[in-house]
């Protein structure tokens, strides 16, 4: 008498492809690492356009200074609230022919005061900007005459 044992009972089978669950964990595996990768992305978009700004905002403050040394020891006014091009008129110096703009495209300005004036004039200046990925929106630069010290502000209010 002959015996047959197996341990194993295999049956295979010519299955071809992949089930439904199976493409369904792989699409949803896909979904989840690009609204990750997508989320991630727009964050370093937003950081990049701040420290554009930042940046920016510094240039403008160091053209600020040489026109304050170079021009009779005043500040340039912008125009309403907006800083045009500074230049000295004597001697006739381009110091920022073109003052750049956010990234966004949108001006940097002196804010405005609650009786219709700006917080710049001939002897103080304030730049300011609105950034992206900050708790609080608004980042200044200040230069108040009685003070040597150019400071960095973040403001938590605006009255633009």
């Amino acid at each position: 008498m002959i015996f047959k044992f197996s341990i194993f009972n295999f049956q295979f089978s010519n299955k071809k492809g992949f089930t439904l669950i199976e493409l369904l964990v792989a699409i949803s595996v896909i979904a989840l690492l690009l609204s990750v990768g997508i989320s991630s992305y727009s964050t370093v978009q937003r950081k990049g356009r701040d420290a554009k700004r930042k940046s920016d905002i510094h240039d403008i403050r160091n053209s600020m200074e040489q026109y304050y040394t170079v021009c009779s020891f005043s500040y340039p006014t912008p125009t309403g609230n907006i800083f045009g091009a500074i230049t000295c008129l004597s001697p006739s110096i381009a110091i920022m022919s073109t003052v750049p703009r956010d990234p966004r495209g949108t001006p940097y300005y002196c804010p405005t005061i609650a009786s219709g004036g700006n917080r710049c004039s001939a002897s103080s200046y304030q730049i300011c900007t609105r950034l992206e990925s900050e708790p609080t929106p608004e980042f200044c630069q200040v230069f108040v005459g009685s003070s040597s010290d150019l400071v960095d502000h973040i403001i938590t209010h605006s009255n633009t």
